[in-house]
């Protein structure tokens, strides 16, 4: 069986408000605890009416205080927004407080559009060469040896030695992983155009590291299950409405399912889904099982990180549980 895990946007759902989706996530990373799920992460998105999961270290840890195995981590924290010291000293917290089961995701996306991101108080024409200089730096805040050179400590997080792990939609996170020999999460829940190319360049260049003696490919996978195939299809209905929204310019809250919904559809909006498709799953255990073991079998992943946009809670919970079940002997 694959490594499964959970990437949960934390959605604000149409009708409800960010206190539920909190609480929501909470629950969520509790049921998939229970079913086995091996990690569980959070995402930092601004300005984003239908993400709560802006403040991504403090949710992390109201999810980890919740649970007592899974590993709980980010999905990333978008590395541009904050200096290295200041991620250091969060996860290195984070470790404290729960030692053993903290994840450091990191992406160099500001996780906003550019008007958000100057209000973040960092610059609008950021240099994207910075980000493995970041990546170096904050490394070595959490590693437990004091190089000559070095004038500040991370205090907590000195010798933490959190796990990391580089995010990325293109070949440029790859390469970095690879270089750094670092675990290398891919987008592929939403951008899997260069899926393929990623993987391959990553997997070809990996250096060993002290974190890691092979390649580690997780990607990001949408899956949405229910009892019947006319329901998956219903409730998978708010996440494409959801998605659609953000690529146009419109984000707001998690849609409710609507069955009328690809009848409206241009045909820009059928490409835009289409690209998805592929990293995506939809229907019954049995019908789950099988695109799931298509995908594997074409990107060998060693782990699958998976999305479920699905707006009501009980039936994400529900989702979450026949996608472990279909991937149960794969």
């Amino acid at each position: 069986m694959p490594t499964l895990s959970v990437l949960d946007l934390s959605p604000i759902c149409e009708g409800g408000d960010a206190a539920q989706a909190l609480h929501n996530s909470r629950s969520l990373a509790q049921h998939c605890e229970k079913a086995g799920y091996h990690r569980y992460w959070v995402a930092e998105h601004h300005n984003m009416k239908g993400i709560a999961s802006a403040a991504t270290s403090v949710v992390i840890s109201h999810i980890a205080e919740g649970t007592k195995s899974i590993r709980v981590g980010s999905g990333g924290i978008m590395l541009p927004n904050h200096s290295p010291l200041m991620v250091a000293e969060q996860f290195g917290t984070l470790e404290a407080l729960h030692p053993g089961r903290i994840d450091l995701g990191l992406g160099r996306a500001p996780g906003t559009d550019g008007v958000t991101a100057h209000a973040l108080r960092r610059t609008l024409h950021s240099d994207p060469n910075q980000f493995p200089q970041d990546v170096v730096e904050l490394k070595g805040y959490l590693s437990n040896t004091c190089h000559p050179q070095q004038r500040v400590t991370a205090v907590p997080g000195f010798g933490s030695q959190v796990p990391l792990y580089i995010l990325g939609s293109s070949l440029f996170g790859a390469q970095l992983a690879a270089i750094l020999g670092l675990p290398f999460a891919f987008a592929s829940h939403f951008a899997p155009e260069a899926m393929m190319r990623a993987i391959s360049l990553y997997r070809q260049e990996f250096e060993p590291s002290e974190q890691l003696e092979k390649p580690h490919v997780i990607l990001g996978y949408n899956i949405c299950a229910a009892e019947t195939e006319e329901e998956a299809t219903l409730l998978r209905s708010s996440g494409l409405m959801a998605f659609l929204n953000l690529r146009q310019g419109k984000p707001g809250p998690l849609p409710k399912p609507d069955p009328d919904f690809e009848t409206n559809l241009t045909s820009t909006d059928q490409a835009m889904l289409q690209q998805v498709s592929s990293a995506s799953a939809v229907g019954t255990v049995d019908s789950i099982r099988v695109q799931v073991g298509e995908f594997l079998q074409r990107t060998q992943a060693d782990e699958l990180i998976v999305v479920s946009q699905i707006h009501d809670h009980e039936a994400r919970c529900k989702s979450y549980d026949i996608a472990f079940d279909a991937c149960a002997g794969l």
